[in-house]
């Protein structure tokens, strides 16, 4: 089977390591176990035999998973390594060749890239800037044939930052319902809504609507490995099946602790925690913009670690990044990896000095240029 390169993944795992400065991630500053857990249950994790956890995620995880989603139990859960995995098993799952699957762009570049090469015909809509990166809800009806059997958002949106408005999200579903297409959404960060409030779930507003999340992103906890999807339990146990070709299971350790995390006020306190980077560095970053009047444009994101730039001189985004790497050593995303040249992606989630230096850096390349 051949398949594209998925430029972004592969440009991060090649230079993300070698820099002074990372500011490609679109999670936030990672916590450590001793931020995250008590002594107490530090020590518990010493006793942990260290064999394969249950295949489809511990019972503890999946039922504090299944508390953030009304109306679902554990067998409405699976949990994966990582919200990608999750996006792999659902494409596999529920798509086959010649199937039209309908895609949010930009985007995670993951379905794109693994959907073509299934054979499956992916026919792309797009967030408009001119609307605020909300889509054009007729292009998206448009779209649909008798052959469209999925509709893929992610919600709150990589590489804007956007938040569906009520009206489009309740398009999308209509239109999802009214088609008999599987809705799919990548909620990963949900969450990290800089507001402190939560964008509505898709989970639940339709009989055919399947959801990822994990704790990468709005929770700190890349390291962990733990994505899930939620979904009706026939697919979920099909998607379970799935895994035995797969990962099979995820780390013991990484279960009990995910667990832990989970609960309410734990969560709540990860949370507040984050979104408080998120704004603080978002000021930054604005701050940063206003330094350089004219050069940049962009829309501050409503959700998530990671603000998309459009600027305003001439030079390829793939171009840029690379000059910023070579001569800095500081790594930012070329729009290029999204499809959309002129821009850049930055992420917003480190700690605040490591972002204000390495955005120093950038603007020394940039005085340059200008």
């Amino acid at each position: 089977m051949k398949i594209e390169t998925f430029e972004l993944e592969r440009t991060q795992s090649l230079w993300e390591n070698t820099v002074d400065y990372n500011l490609t991630e679109t999670g936030i500053h990672p916590l450590t176990l001793n931020e995250l857990l008590n002594p107490d249950e530090i020590a518990k994790l010493h006793s942990v035999r260290l064999g394969y956890g249950q295949t489809n995620g511990s019972i503890e995880l999946r039922d504090a998973i299944s508390a953030m989603y009304p109306g679902t139990n554990r067998n409405n859960i699976l949990v994966t390594n990582g919200s990608i995995e999750a996006n792999f098993i659902t494409i596999w799952s529920l798509l086959d060749k010649d199937d039209e699957l309908i895609l949010m762009l930009p985007n995670y570049m993951q379905i794109w890239g693994i959907a073509r090469a299934f054979g499956i015909n992916v026919k792309p809509f797009y967030l408009k800037e001119e609307l605020g990166w909300q889509p054009d809800v007729d292009e998206i009806k448009k779209l649909i044939t008798p052959k469209t059997k999925m509709i893929a958002i992610c919600n709150p949106n990589n590489p804007t930052g956007a938040i569906l408005s009520q009206s489009s999200h309740e398009a999308i579903i209509r239109m999802a319902r009214e088609a008999d297409a599987w809705l799919y959404a990548d909620e990963i960060y949900r969450g990290a809504e800089l507001s402190g409030q939560p964008s509505v779930s898709c989970y639940g507003t339709y009989d055919k609507v399947i959801v990822a999340g994990g704790l990468s992103k709005a929770y700190a906890l890349p390291g962990l490995r733990i994505g899930w999807l939620v979904g009706p339990e026939i697919e979920i146990a099909e998607a379970w099946s799935r895994r035995d070709y797969t990962t099979i299971a995820t780390s013991i350790l990484s279960n009990h602790i995910a667990a832990s995390a989970l609960q309410s006020e734990r969560r709540e306190k990860i949370l507040v925690r984050n979104r408080k980077i998120l704004n603080d560095n978002l000021h930054v970053l604005t701050e940063w913009v206003s330094t350089h009047e004219g050069l940049f444009n962009f829309i501050p994101p409503q959700a998530g670690g990671m603000a998309f730039l459009k600027y305003n001189f001439d030079i390829n985004s793939t171009e840029l990044t690379t000059k910023i790497r070579e001569e800095k050593s500081t790594f930012i995303v070329a729009g290029d990896c999204f499809g959309m040249d002129q821009r850049v992606r930055i992420g917003i989630g480190s700690e605040k000095n490591y972002l204000i230096e390495g955005l120093g850096r950038v603007s020394e390349v940039l005085t340059k240029i200008k």
